[in-house]
């Protein structure tokens, strides 16, 4: 068994390796983890950019992945605290994104301005406990190779988004996306869709 498996199914022992990596009610990690474990543990491919101002609350027991030539830009935040986070090539996560994981977004993607996408939901349904207190659920999510995502959109947990689609602004994505498409709306109906034998966007009726 792994160290990992070992601390995930000891509850004592899993929370002291909590409390020692992030301060109890917080979501960012100490310092120390920042400074001398994720420069180690996270990859970050050539000509990529985090800029200055944003927040990389990213541990070290899930993944943080960004491939070559990606950016990130200010104001984001970027949480793999329930699951990875994975970047690949010369993708664009623009200002003030958050990005909960897992979410696995692919290369050449578009992502404009106040975009959230969280994989992450609260349980609810046990009226006899506080939300806050009721178990975490993830569910991944992955959006394709060479996608647009616009402005103020909201990516749920469990979609994925094929590749090639775009995503208007201010769209409520609740279900896949297939390939070649555009969704628009809340919550967000497939408008547009790529024939490949008249080489033209189609509007769905």
């Amino acid at each position: 068994m792994s160290l990992k498996d070992k601390i995930k199914d000891n509850p004592s022992l899993k929370k002291a390796v909590h409390r020692m990596l992030i301060p109890k009610g917080e979501a960012a990690p100490r310092l120390w983890v920042k400074w001398f474990l994720n420069p180690f543990l996270h990859k970050k491919g050539s000509g990529s950019k985090i800029r200055r101002r944003t927040r990389i609350d990213v541990l070290p027991f899930n993944k943080f992945v960004m491939g070559k030539n990606s950016t990130i830009e200010d104001f984001c935040t970027i949480n793999n605290g329930v699951g990875d986070v994975i970047i690949g090539d010369n993708s664009l996560i623009g200002m003030s994104n958050v990005i909960i994981g897992p979410v696995n977004i692919g290369n050449n993607v578009i992502m404009a301005q106040n975009i959230v996408v969280s994989a992450l939901n609260h349980e609810y349904r046990d009226v006899t406990i506080p939300i806050h207190a009721q178990k975490i659920l993830t569910n991944p999510i992955v959006i394709e190779d060479d996608c647009w995502i616009a402005a103020n959109a909201v990516i749920t947990s469990g979609v994925t988004i094929g590749k090639h689609s775009v995503v208007a602004a201010n769209a409520v994505i609740t279900k896949n996306v297939p390939p070649f498409s555009v969704a628009a709306g809340n919550p967000a109906k497939i408008i547009k869709q790529y024939d490949f034998e008249k080489q033209d966007w189609i509007r769905v009726p």
